[in-house]
Order: C-alpha cells, then structure tokens, then sequence
C-alpha cells in the first residue's frame, strides 16, 4: 500500500450496526433549553407518541418506556413476566440470544439455550423437539431474537408463532427487535408476538438511552400473577400512567423524547411500508456488491442465504484476519467507521456494514465505495464489477 497523506477530513460516515445516523431533524429537536416537567407541551405530546411507537411496532396494545439501553428493556420485560425459578427457551444465532438468557438467569430464571452459531438462522425441528418435550409447560417464555446484531441472521418469527400454535403451547413469544424496528418489516399484532423489546438508537434514529417493551393482553395477564415486580421495571404504571411521572418512573428523558418525536414524524411521513421497502432495496445492493467481491475468494458473507439475512446489518468475514486491517483503514484513510466483528469466533477476521434508518442510495454507495477502496489498498482478492452491479441493483 502507498503511502498517501488521509483523506479522513470532512464529515465522518459511521456505517455500525447502531448507533445509527441521526437526521438533522432529530438534532435540530433535541438543541433546546431544558423543558418544564410539571406543566406544557412535553406532557401534552406523550398520548400521541405512544400511539406513533405502537404504530411502528404495528399493535393495537401496550407500550412502556424505559430510561435504558436495549439490555435495559430485556431485563424489564421478564422482570414483568418471568419469576424465580421459571424456565425460558433461547434459540440462538448470535451473540445478542445469549446476553437475553443470560440476563434471564440474572433475575432468578432458568434459561434453556439452543445454540444454532453464528452463521444459521433457526432450526424449527430443533425448537419443536424442545417445546415438545416440555409436557409440563415449564417453559414460560420464549426469547427469539428476530436480527441478531452480531451475526446479521434475521429469523422467522411468525413461523416461530404458528410452531407454538401447533404444539398449542402457552409460553409468551418475546421478541428482540433492538435492531430490526424501522428496518426490517415487523407486525407485533399479526405475528402474534405477546412480547417486543427495542432501543432508540437503530431504526428509531434517536440517540442511544430510551428502550421501549410493548405487550398484549396475554402478556399482562402473566405480570398479573407475579409475585413480585420492581417498582423500577414494573411496566403498569408506565404503559397506563395517572401522572406524567409514571411514564419513566421519575425525571422524563426530556431531550430524547423531542428527538424521537422528530424521528417518529420522519418515520410516519414516509410510511412504514415504503420504509421496510427501502431498507429491503439497499440492503440487495450490498448483498450483491459484497456477492460479487467474494468470488476473489477471501471476503465471505456471514449469511449465505439472502432469505435469512438483515436489512439492517450484513456482517462479513476476511480471510486471515483481515476485517480489522480493513477497518482500520476506512476509519483513519476515508473517513468511514465499519463495524466490529462483535460476538464472533474471529474477531479480527469479521466487519459489520449498518444500513439502518436515516440512509439512502448514496450513502450505501458510499459504503460500498469505501470498502472496495480499502480491499484495493489492503491487497485483498476479490471480484470485479461489484460497484457497477450495486448501482444497477439500485435502479432496477
């Protein structure tokens, strides 16, 4: 590789999985002194942007909402539903499964894991052998992480739902959509999800510190028989508030929720069809650019099938542990942050693309640009036409 001076001057691109880019309406809403709490148009716009978040998550029932990150809403949703000694069912395809089973276990539960790595979405014989062997119904839950951030796997959700139909189970199908909310097309009613939990941050396209857990009829029926829930996490008084203050359990996020008014606007002025659809039409762009470069035989895409693959996330593997060597050299030479490769057995050899909400034609351009850029730099193998097939996947 020559030596050039950087050409990382000028505004930065980072192209993570989350946080993802904020719109300068989002900024823009959240530049303001602080607003009063007791009395005004914050207390009068919440009504109305609890409507608009169950609109994204396409229900008809509850919301709650959380001064957290997206561990925050999984802990506050079991805590809500699952108590001590209770088991729940955890398939697997990424890193993100494991922490939610993990945290299950931290409030007293059980969590029965089944690994499917990091490169397969579910396996339903291996669900249904597992829920049918639960003749007691012990199983109260089960945590199905529909985009695992890590591995860019997007499962199937419904499938999941008429699987615990058919064996006519009763556990709760809780859903961690942290990173396809916004991104990829999700119908919490439709689905039959009892459960949602997800972050601001993503497709919501507000700074990351607000978590959200929606829940149906089914789902508050289970927190009505729980013996104990915080006064913290208990979603009650949050979904159904008599004061203001309830909705957060104290101090409102006050600058988050202007912002997300903003985002939510974006997101509505759009349509959440034309949303899914866009998302859907630049991910195909990267999935064929990234397709073609690795007929050179050393960048690999975690995901082979495209069915089971993020419109939010691709993540992407290098021969010899070159996913870091790569990123190094977007970020200080162009200007460009790729993602890590988080949760993988090769960490060095790994890189994530995000192209998650406030993104467009251009932008993904531009990400494609700079990694074709870096792999020309890098010495890296790889095929040709990869720019030229991205834009016309884009037009066609």
């Amino acid at each position: 590789m020559k030596n050039h001076n950087s050409l990382a001057q000028g505004r930065e691109y980072l192209a993570i999985p989350g946080p993802s880019v904020m719109p300068d309406a989002v900024l823009q809403a959240m530049h303001r002194p602080s607003p009063n709490i007791y009395d005004g148009e914050l207390i009068e716009m919440m009504p109305a942007l609890t409507r608009d978040l169950c609109r994204v998550a396409r229900t008809e029932h509850n919301v709650a909402i959380y001064i957290a990150n997206g561990h925050g809403t999984w802990e506050a949703a079991l805590s809500n539903v699952i108590a001590p000694g209770e088991r729940v069912l955890a398939p697997a395809s990424g890193r993100f499964t494991h922490g939610w089973a993990e945290m299950a276990e931290g409030i007293g539960g059980t969590a029965q894991l089944i690994d499917f790595g990091t490169s397969s979405a579910w396996d339903f014989e291996r669900i249904g052998d597992a829920l049918r062997a639960d003749k007691a119904h012990e199983i109260k839950a089960v945590l199905a992480v529909h985009v695992d951030t890590s591995s860019s796997i997007r499962n199937d959700i419904p499938t999941l739902r008429a699987l615990l139909d058919d064996l006519n189970h009763p556990a709760l199908l809780m859903a961690d959509c942290i990173a396809s909310l916004g991104c990829d097309r999700f119908e919490m009613d439709a689905w039959g999800v009892d459960v949602m939990v997800t972050a601001c941050q993503k497709g919501l396209m507000t700074p990351a510190g607000v978590g959200f857990v929606f829940f149906n009829d089914k789902a508050q029926a289970k927190r009505a028989t729980m013996p104990r829930v915080s006064q913290y996490w208990d979603w009650v008084p949050r979904a159904n508030p008599e004061l203001f203050y309830q909705y957060f359990n104290g101090t409102a996020p006050t600058h988050h929720l202007y912002g997300l008014r903003a985002a939510l606007d974006i997101i509505h002025a759009e349509g959440i069809e034309q949303v899914w659809a866009r998302h859907e039409r630049l991910a195909g762009a990267i999935w064929t650019a990234c397709e073609i470069w690795a007929e050179g035989g050393a960048l690999h895409l975690n995901v082979a099938d495209r069915q089971d693959r993020s419109r939010a996330v691709t993540a992407l593997r290098l021969t010899d542990g070159r996913g870091t060597a790569l990123r190094e050299f977007t970020e200080t030479q162009l200007g460009l942050t790729l993602g890590i490769g988080l949760g993988m057995e090769d960490w060095d050899g790994c890189f994530r693309l995000g192209h998650m909400g406030h993104v467009n034609g251009q932008m993904v351009m531009a990400i494609l640009g700079g990694v074709e850029t870096g792999l020309a730099a890098l010495g890296i193998p790889r095929g040709t036409g990869a720019l030229e097939a991205a834009a016309a996947a884009l037009v066609s």
